[in-house]
């Protein structure tokens, strides 16, 4: 940062060009909530996005004075009447004028213009429809400004980024509602980037209301979910400002957004929900929000930082917006439908927490996937302005694997850009950040470096600042706290006043807001700076404080050591870190996983002389021996292979790459086939498919099994599951599978639907178990294109709970293979799927089946109403006899493309055959191939199906027509 930067403790900061304008007379004004955030990292302004800079008001005041700022952007303006949809308001334009007038007092989030009357730009009157239309300018203008810009970083520029020069449109898709990973983010965001999003169906931002082809039912309730920093808040800020700019959804008449961490300020208040709404947006007293008049919005942003009950079952049910209540039950009966039922309700929130509100009273659940591949390299190219710097950073990035994975989050790319622009552009003499523990260590060594450009006391150290900052995050990371609000603080040692010195100086790490009522709210820039402060905290609090943060009682013997002036025994970092992994693997969902990383990687060589420099240490040798080896002993014994996998990571931010490169050398010479691996080593082999570069394709069994032993196939296909789901094509031929491991697989299936093309699951003897597969193919997502189930002792019931699943979802399947089943008359279930219109399917195996006239009727009745597709079809080996003769007037169909027909030992008489010739003359330049052996019929039959090869239009290449033993025996 340079010498013009300004803190955020002045009164003067830059903003938006549009919107700063110098008063006439100056009097006090507030201070913004981040005067001195400037562009830099993308999609983020809470603390997974970061926030937004809404501080529009800034302006030279002669006479400092102390003022207040509202949440509110249109906090100080007078009540405007609202605005009826059909009406047509005039040009906002003419609400961006310099202010000749200036005002005391609290200031809101806006330039002084708005709060004063503005001459708009409608005619003269008292008319209803001229208060409309200036409430609508109003109120429209307020969220204009309010959401225009894009606060990155920190205001070094003369200008913040206006959002819609710099937007890049996220993935957003649909999501299985109710589905909550156990995972820690980091770890799904590198599950997700091993999975294709160019086929998904991608949800734009304007439409997430807006039901996809072939939904029929109205969307009420959104939530949108996706990890921290992915780009939720910035999507509904997109959404905001394309309303606010009259390009998109103008069937919407209001939008409200509340963001729950200012909400959480107002929990123990009573008050109706037009109380609630006049304090954000005073220009509601003059509407009729109660009525169906207007479409309203609702936005509810950041559900994972929500810190009210939200009751769903317990509270009272309210339907009247002027009764009072709790905050509490006036959101839960305004998600519910109970209070406004016609109001559209979009929420945002984290993974973990989106099943706060019940599933049924969400209508669509979405997911927000981040920068794909292209994209990050579109970012780098966009914020480096020299391109040959910026291909630098990535490749760079592309050779890490662990660091390219994390560039998915848009505040990791702005981290990792930040860091490397500058160590790749200057003299460097330290390594290259190649893992993540010294990506984040450089990061906060640069911000302090920037801390130093700031006017601020001297005997504020960087050490004392880090520390405390850094029992804050350690301290609120144990409770799962990622905003904190000033009992928070004090429970950490810190006032108010000495937090909002550390968000003035450290705005990249640090951020301070002021919610309704000037509360302040506070929160780490992105929820991995609080983990990497937090490790950094426990890590030095071992080894200068001898204290192991993990051991209460410890704190307290020290303490007592001390008073006695005994000497006290140093901590053991090997036991601390023994502690952190045991603390890691016991937490149900993985949120110290990356925390744990960091605290190890801090620990090696490289970071100690890091430290020395940015805390002043004395150096110290510390061996990691007995660390690492714990660690492998850890792997060996745990069953959580997603747990083994964050262990992986950890030994590499310790340097320990040794079981990794033995698996390595397995799969690249082909020796893991037959190989007695040990528990340790197949967790390696995981981690090794699920972090490579290539893309994870096909999966075979027997690539990693010797011989045909079911019970070793059984082994490794457990051991192997949390790598099956990620494959595109799973091949689990003949491997023992029982309804348990049936169980599993669908499970694992069912989590990842959308990526799995092939599946073959022949010559298991799955009976029954095979409708747990339905609840993955009925799945929307599901793009299964191939199913084999050769084999497999289906039932009835099996039978009619596939075709079920696939009559609901048949737009993909391509190839489906069912041969060897006794299916009987239940195969008209499939009549079912195949006459769908939406069905595409290509290649129907019914070979030995037990088909009997009225399954071949249905089934020729079927493919008669829907013969387009059909390529490939195998009815060998059921008694068929002359009802093979329906099968005719499906080939002769001009529509039919048939290329490939099995009639093998069917059973077929001379009068079925006849049929068949008849109809292939009438129809002969597809069909290629044909088998008609083991079949009895007589000379004359087999002549007239000779006899067709002498039509030009004839394509049949093979003809089997081998006669049954029994007519040679004749």
């Amino acid at each position: 940062m340079d010498d013009t930067q300004i803190s955020r403790h002045e009164n003067v900061s830059p903003g938006c060009s549009s919107v700063h304008q110098k008063s006439l007379d100056p009097e006090p004004s507030c201070v913004s909530i981040r005067s001195d955030q400037s562009m830099g990292h993308p999609y983020d302004f809470k603390s997974e996005d970061t926030p937004i800079d809404l501080s529009l008001v800034h302006q030279k005041r002669s006479n400092p004075e102390p003022s207040c700022v509202s949440m509110r952007s249109d906090g100080s303006m007078n009540p405007p009447l609202y605005f009826k949809n059909e009406e047509t308001p005039p040009d906002l334009s003419s609400v961006h004028q310099k202010s000749t007038e200036s005002e005391s007092g609290c200031v809101s989030m806006r330039s002084d213009d708005e709060s004063v009357d503005q001459p708009l730009d409608v005619k003269s009157g008292d008319t209803e429809t001229d208060l409309s239309h200036k409430a609508l300018n109003t109120f429209r203008s307020n969220l204009l400004k309010k959401f225009e810009c894009l606060y990155e970083g920190t205001a070094a520029q003369e200008n913040p980024a206006f959002l819609n020069e710099i937007y890049t449109e996220l993935y957003i898709t649909e999501s299985e509602s109710g589905e909550i990973s156990h995972e820690h983010e980091v770890r799904q965001i590198e599950t997700q980037s091993r999975r294709s999003t160019t086929e998904d169906t991608a949800i734009k931002c304007r439409d997430i209301f807006t039901p996809l082809p072939g939904q029929d039912k109205a969307i009420r309730t959104v939530l949108t979910k996706g990890v921290a920093g992915i780009g939720k808040t910035v999507s509904v800020q997109k959404f905001i400002l394309d309303w606010a700019e009259e390009k998109e959804n103008q069937d919407v008449q209001l939008i409200f957004p509340l963001p729950f961490r200012e909400i959480n300020l107002m929990k123990d208040k009573t008050l109706s929900l037009s109380d609630l709404l006049q304090l954000y947006f005073p220009q509601t007293k003059e509407m009729e929000i109660s009525s169906d008049k207007y479409k309203v919005l609702f936005i509810f942003d950041g559900l994972d930082e929500c810190r009210l009950p939200l009751n769903f079952k317990r509270n009272k049910t309210l339907r009247d917006v002027s009764k009072t209540s709790s905050v509490d039950v006036l959101l839960t009966n305004l998600i519910v439908g109970n209070l406004l039922p016609s109001a559209l309700i979009w929420i945002t929130s984290r993974p973990a927490a989106a099943d706060l509100v019940p599933s049924e009273c969400v209508h669509r659940v979405t997911e927000v996937r981040g920068f794909n591949d292209p994209q990050k390299e579109e970012y780098f190219s966009k914020r480096i302005s020299d391109q040959r710097l910026a291909n630098t950073i990535i490749s760079h990035l592309k050779s890490s694997r662990s660091l390219y994975i994390m560039c998915h989050i848009p505040v990791f790319c702005w981290i990792s850009a930040t860091v490397l622009e500058k160590m790749l552009s200057e003299t460097e003499t330290a390594e290259i950040p190649k893992t993540l523990t010294q990506m984040y260590t450089h990061f906060l060594i640069l911000q302090t470096n920037i801390k130093h450009q700031k006017d601020y006391e001297e005997k504020l150290t960087d050490k004392d600042m880090i520390l405390k900052l850094g029992k804050v995050a350690f301290q609120q990371l144990m409770k799962g706290n990622i905003i904190f609000y000033e009992e928070d603080l004090r429970e950490c040692g810190i006032d108010v006043a000495e937090a909002s010195v550390y968000s003035g100086l450290c705005t990249q790490i640090f951020r301070e807001e002021f919610g309704l009522y000037q509360g302040k709210v506070f929160s780490f820039v992105h929820l991995s700076i609080q983990e990497h402060l937090a490790a950094l905290y426990v890590h030095l609090s071992c080894i200068k404080k001898n204290r192991n943060e993990f051991n209460p009682a410890a704190k307290q013997s020290v303490l007592a050591k001390t008073k006695l002036k005994l000497k006290i025994k140093p901590a053991s970092l090997s036991e601390l870190h023994q502690r952190a992994v045991n603390e890691a693997l016991q937490s149900k969902n993985g949120h110290l996983d990356l925390f744990l990383r960091f605290l190890l990687g801090l620990s090696v060589e490289s970071h100690q002389i890091l430290l020395q420099a940015l805390m002043k240490l004395r150096s110290r040798s510390i061996k990691n021996n007995k660390t690492v080896e714990y660690i492998k002993m850890k792997i060996r014994t745990i069953n959580s292979i997603e747990k083994s996998i964050n262990l992986f990571h950890c030994l590499n931010e310790l340097g320990d790459h040794s079981l990794v490169k033995e698996i390595q050398q397995y799969l690249k010479y082909g020796g893991i086939k037959g190989a007695k691996l040990s528990s340790s080593q197949w967790s390696a082999v995981v981690f090794v498919l699920l972090t490579s570069e290539k893309k994870l394709e096909e999966f075979d069994i027997i690539e990693f099994v010797a011989g045909n032993d079911k019970t070793e196939k059984l082994l490794v296909f457990r051991r192997l599951l949390p790598v099956v789901r990620e494959f595109r094509s799973v091949q689990l031929y003949d491997c023992g599978l029982t309804d348990e491991g049936c169980a599993a697989l669908a499970s694992a299936l069912r989590s990842n639907p959308e990526h799995l093309r092939e599946l073959d699951l022949s010559w298991n003897n799955l009976g029954d178990s095979v409708t747990l597969l339905s609840a993955v193919l009925e799945d929307p997502h599901c793009k299964l294109e191939k199913l084999w189930l050769y084999n497999c002792g289906f039932t009835d019931e099996g039978c009619a709970a596939l075709t079920s699943a696939l009559r609901s979802n048949p737009e993909h399947l391509r190839d489906l293979n069912l041969s060897d089943n006794n299916l009987g008359d239940s195969v008209t279930l499939l009549s079912a799927v195949l006459e769908n219109p939406r069905c595409k399917l290509e290649k129907l195996w019914l070979r030995d089946c037990g088909l009997t006239d009225e399954g071949c009727a249905a089934l020729a009745l079927a493919l008669r109403s829907n013969p387009e597709h059909m390529k490939v079809l195998d009815l060998s080996w059921n008694n068929l006899g002359d009802s093979v003769t329906l099968l005719s007037a499906v080939l002769e169909d001009p529509r039919c493309k048939l290329e490939k027909l099995w009639l093998f030992n069917c059973g077929l008489t001379d009068k079925g055959c006849s049929a068949l010739a008849s109809a292939l003359r009438s129809n002969p330049e597809h069909l290629t191939f044909l088998s008609l052996s083991e079949n009895k019929l007589s000379k004359s039959t087999e002549k007239l199906l000779s006899d067709l090869k002498d039509d030009p239009r004839y394509k049949l290449e093979t003809l089997y027509n081998r006669p049954a033993l029994s007519n040679l025996a004749a």
